[in-house]
């Protein structure tokens, strides 16, 4: 039988080759330690490159600034904002699908909303991209409507008054608690004029097709009265009017034939 010889015990290792090994025990322990910081470190750090998805399904995505305000909602129907102003929402949820915009108040000053569908085989659609003037209401809006087997598309353009719509609707709602009568009445037209005599705004120009078929230039007065037409109808017929402020064509190019009224 063969016996090996005993390793040596550790106080029979010599005091150079035990100094050498405690050396490299530390080395060892340093360089564990400082790859298990960098390894630490990693884990937490932000990707150098931003998340890529190829597709992704949600009802709701908020687009918000770095101190968490909302600048953008994209939405389904459901899960859509109501409208905010002055920091309060001021009409329900959910009836809005598309994109609303946010100024840096926080209140929506505009966006892009869309619907369409078939009610007893007749068409109910629409779509809406708008601009509001800084506390007010939309200023420019280009639209799509469909419905009763009409429709209409166009650029529209508006005034505001300076004041803020939240301003504007309290007033109002100071006037409704009135008792009908000559009071409320002239209540009614204080709070018109207040606004610069249209109430929350009038439009003042539109470019498009309107519900008649007809290619149209509509500029309006400050109180959104027609003033001055120019059309070319479904037939390619070409005119030009001047309306006074009542609605009514007080001048007409081409002038009508009296005994051929269009």
């Amino acid at each position: 039988m063969l016996f090996r010889p005993r390793p040596p015990a550790q106080h029979d290792i010599p005091g150079p080759a035990r100094s050498v090994e405690l050396r490299l025990l530390r080395g060892y322990l340093v360089v564990s330690t400082m790859l298990l910081g960098v390894l630490t470190l990693g884990a937490f750090r932000r990707p150098a490159e931003p998340t890529r998805f190829e597709e992704i399904t949600v009802e709701r995505i908020n687009i918000v600034d770095k101190d968490g305000q909302t600048r953008l909602v994209i939405a389904n129907r459901q899960r859509s904002p109501g409208v905010i102003v002055g920091g309060k929402r001021v009409t329900p949820e959910g009836d809005r699908p598309g994109m609303i915009f946010y100024n840096d108040d926080g209140d929506e000053n505009g966006g892009l909303i869309f619907r369409g569908k078939k009610v007893n085989g007749q068409v109910t659609a629409g779509g809406h991209l708008s601009f509001d003037r800084y506390g007010q209401d939309q200023v420019i809006a280009l639209t799509y409507r469909e419905g009763q087997g009409k429709h209409s598309q166009g650029l529209t353009i508006l005034d505001r008054p300076p004041q803020g719509i939240a301003e504007i609707q309290a007033r109002r709602a100071e006037v409704q608690k009135l008792s009908d009568g000559p009071a409320k009445d002239s209540a009614w037209r204080a709070w018109s004029l207040w606004q610069g005599g249209a109430a929350f705004g009038a439009p003042r120009l539109f470019v498009g097709r309107d519900e008649r078929k007809a290619a149209t230039l509509d500029l309006k007065d400050q109180y959104g009265r027609s003033r001055l037409r120019l059309a070319v109808d479904s037939l390619g017929e070409a005119r030009i009017e001047f309306l006074d402020d009542s609605g009514r064509v007080r001048h007409r190019i081409p002038e009508v034939d009296s005994r051929f009224p269009k």
